[in-house]
């Protein structure tokens, strides 16, 4: 391995995870629906993965077990992401909270999408993804503390995986229309899939970790928290729902975010 392979990897990232931005522009444009970034985002990720597990693999470099395990693990996160996306969102206009952001634009709206929408969210991808490469590029065979990644990685698509379906079966009976829903997951905490997101990038976090130089990118697992619960997750998604009937009640008894019973309705 050369000093400017995990470099050349770090280009070749970027230039994946850039293709599938603009090619999800592409269709954002011709459907008139930008929300399509939503689906493009597991996708990145996916690409960043597999992108740096050939590539690394070419060079010689790191582990392979860990490396082909990170990408793995980040394929299976990241295309249940965007079937469950694109199939929720199918045959649907565009979102709501895409709506109001896009009405504010200056100038064409398809541009100002490009530069603040698909271009930001591709560069945090590359951002997030940044253990995955320093992984592969770092020698240390898989031990204990990749196993507790694997486990918590485990957990929180269960969590992620499972409340999206609750969801959608809630969602799927039109005696529900209009009703928020409060069962299963979704009474420990209102955010189930964006806590289990976060828990899927601490357990990859943990499984790159089998070199200390993995530490400098412990900013990517906080990113994405933060992003989940102060960006563009659990802010927006709380604020769009304000002025449901029963949203009040739901949201004084039920965790904004770390799972916990429901408070007692005289508590």
């Amino acid at each position: 391995m050369t000093a400017t392979a995990p470099l050349l990897n770090l280009a070749v990232t970027a230039a994946v995870v850039g293709a599938v931005m603009l090619t999800a522009f592409a269709f954002g444009v011709r459907l008139g629906r930008h929300s399509v970034v939503d689906v493009a985002w597991g996708l990145g990720f996916v690409g960043a993965a597999l992108s740096t597990a050939v590539l690394a693999t070419a060079s010689g470099a790191g582990d392979p077990a860990r490396t082909w395990l990170l990408a793995a693990l980040t394929t299976v996160w990241g295309v249940r992401l965007a079937a469950h996306i694109g199939l929720r969102a199918r045959g649907k206009g565009e979102d709501p909270r895409y709506e109001r952001f896009l009405a504010r634009a200056p100038g064409n709206p398809h541009l100002y999408a490009l530069r603040v929408v698909y271009l930001l969210q591709g560069s945090l991808v590359v951002l997030i993804s940044l253990p995955l490469q320093v992984a592969a590029y770092t020698a240390g065979p898989l031990g204990w503390l990749a196993l507790l990644g694997v486990l918590v990685w485990l957990a929180g698509f269960l969590f992620e995986s499972v409340g999206d379906a609750q969801l959608a079966r809630f969602r799927a009976d039109p005696a529900h229309r209009g009703r928020i829903m409060d069962r299963g997951l979704w009474a420990w905490t209102r955010h189930p899939n964006y806590f289990g997101d976060a828990l899927v990038w601490w357990g990859l976090f943990l499984v790159a970790s089998g070199s200390w130089w993995v530490l400098i990118t412990l900013p990517a697992p906080l990113v994405m928290t933060y992003l989940l619960t102060r960006g563009s997750g659990q802010r927006l998604l709380d604020e769009h729902m304000k002025g449901r009937p029963g949203w009040a009640e739901y949201a004084r008894r039920t965790s904004a975010f770390l799972p916990r019973p429901p408070r007692r309705a005289d508590g």
